[in-house]
């Protein structure tokens, strides 16, 4: 892996992470075993509306990633191949989920290789993960749809707390009513903040 001179191999894992789903957390975990340091670069454009701020982004993954003593979490804006280069890195680590996304990646890695002088290392989705997406966990969410078994519980209520357009209840995988972020307990919106 990437070496940054000090015998340290340092690799990054970028994206919107808008929310961070059982996809993005299955890429980290496998990538963190592949490098003594993964860094989750949580990205900012503040052209693209949003479901969470960068912030909250970045102190969900810290939750959901605290079991892997190797990762950190930090939010960037502007170019990956410039926050490699920040964090001592020369490799960035991507997900493949299909054939569409490995044309895409693949014009990435080029790019950022050709610019930045970054490798890419591609790790394949596992394949009860392969559809997951956050533009289609977003879309489910707002129709009522549930997404409880797409991402962490505390991530899909907040999800529903969001998004919910409708006045009906959202409805989970099993037909029961979707979990409601705060139920029972203080609200998890405040809680991102801790």
């Amino acid at each position: 892996m990437s070496d940054n001179g000090n015998g340290h191999n340092v690799a990054v894992f970028p994206g919107m992470f808008d929310p961070i789903t059982f996809g993005h957390l299955d890429i980290i975990a496998r990538g963190a075993k592949l490098c003594d340091e993964l860094w989750v670069a949580v990205g900012d454009n503040p052209q693209k509306k949003s479901v969470f701020t960068p912030e909250e982004r970045v102190r969900l993954i810290e939750r959901q990633t605290a079991h892997l003593p190797n990762v950190k979490v930090m939010s960037f804006t502007g170019m990956t191949v410039d926050f490699v280069k920040r964090v001592g890195a020369k490799m960035i680590l991507r997900g493949i989920r299909t054939y569409a996304d490995f044309e895409y990646e693949f014009q990435l890695a080029i790019a950022n290789r050709r610019m930045g002088g970054v490798e890419t290392v591609f790790i394949m989705a596992s394949a009860e993960k392969s559809f997951i997406s956050s533009s289609l966990i977003r879309e489910a969410c707002e129709l009522g749809g549930g997404v409880e078994a797409f991402v962490p519980a505390e991530i899909c209520a907040l999800l529903y707390e969001r998004l919910r357009s409708h006045k009906t209840k959202p409805m989970g995988l099993n037909g029961a009513e979707a979990p409601r972020a705060g139920e029972g307990k203080r609200g998890l919106i405040g809680e991102i903040n801790e």
